[in-house]
């Protein structure tokens, strides 16, 4: 816990406020800028005196629940959440869902990149948005129910036996890994997210392959630099993997391109031709709003 930072950041999100950005009236004019500290303390349903002695760096380590509740006081960001727990020294403890609504510059680039297939997942894995190359490598999502998107559900519940591939993936059982740890890091996250828990124990009760990967308590999967597709009109595409964390919603940019000239860029290039049809955009916006 790092006290005089956590006080500092305190004071500076408290001072940034007014009085009726919180519902109370203004009054007469204020000598200091911002919210008052008793005026936090009575909205966050805490002593004003514990209030104070955070700014000042002199409090024991809030609670989870206190924290919480100052941060919604003080109208912060998750990001924002983020660091007051992290300078606290405790676990963020979100009370919202996860996000599922891609930002539109993302949905945009997905469409513009060359030979590159894209997806956009969800903390839950669910697959928010594509572009047509990745409906080609992988399949099309469009016609797919939301609970059908979701790649967790798909890897330990879809039609493929336990010991079969996913996408014909050469490294199926490394992606099953990588869902467990990352499924653990959402519910902690968001403990209560029905969707997020409602997943997991749909998981637990359906798939023994997937119990026994929770009972481990692993919190970090290896490594994907590369993923290789058995595509049936292609053939074996190998591709470098590269994931990209959206911070502000906590999504996945997940990208599959090969370098020029490999024998994977050969069958991006042929899944890639004019003549297949191009989502719309109203698709991709369709695909948001379902999600």
């Amino acid at each position: 816990m790092d006290k005089q930072e956590l006080g500092a950041f305190l004071r500076s999100r408290r001072e940034r406020l007014q009085p009726q950005d919180v519902g109370l009236p203004s009054g007469p004019r204020r000598r200091t800028p911002g919210l008052r500290r008793e005026e936090v303390a009575v909205l966050a349903h805490i002593s004003t005196e514990y209030y104070i002695r955070l700014e000042q760096g002199r409090a024991p380590r809030p609670s989870g629940d206190v924290l919480a509740a100052i941060a919604g006081v003080l109208r912060l960001t998750d990001t924002e959440s983020d660091h007051l727990h992290l300078l606290a020294g405790t676990a963020p403890n979100r009370t919202a869902p996860h996000r599922r609504d891609v930002r539109p510059s993302i949905l945009a680039l997905l469409e513009r990149l060359p030979r590159t297939a894209g997806i956009v997942t969800s903390a839950a894995f669910e697959v928010l948005a594509w572009n047509d190359l990745a409906a080609a490598l992988m399949e099309d999502f469009a016609p797919l129910t939301p609970d059908d998107r979701n790649l967790a559900r798909r890897a330990f519940l879809g039609p493929q036996r336990a010991d079969e591939t996913l996408y014909g993936l050469s490294d199926t059982a490394d992606f099953r890994l990588r869902v467990v740890t990352q499924l653990r890091t959402t519910l902690a996250r968001y403990p209560t997210d029905p969707a997020v828990a409602g997943l997991i124990d749909e998981l637990r009760d359906n798939s023994p392959d997937f119990t026994r990967l929770w009972a481990r308590h692993d919190v970090q999967a290896p490594p994907i630099p590369t993923k290789t597709f058995r595509h049936p009109a292609v053939g074996d595409v190998t591709v470098d993997c590269d994931t990209l964390t959206l911070t502000d919603r906590d999504q996945h940019l997940v990208l599959y391109s090969a370098p020029p000239g490999s024998p994977g860029a050969e069958a991006l290039a042929l899944l890639d031709t004019p003549s297949r049809t191009r989502p719309s955009p109203h698709v991709l916006g369709t695909v948001r709003r379902i999600a």
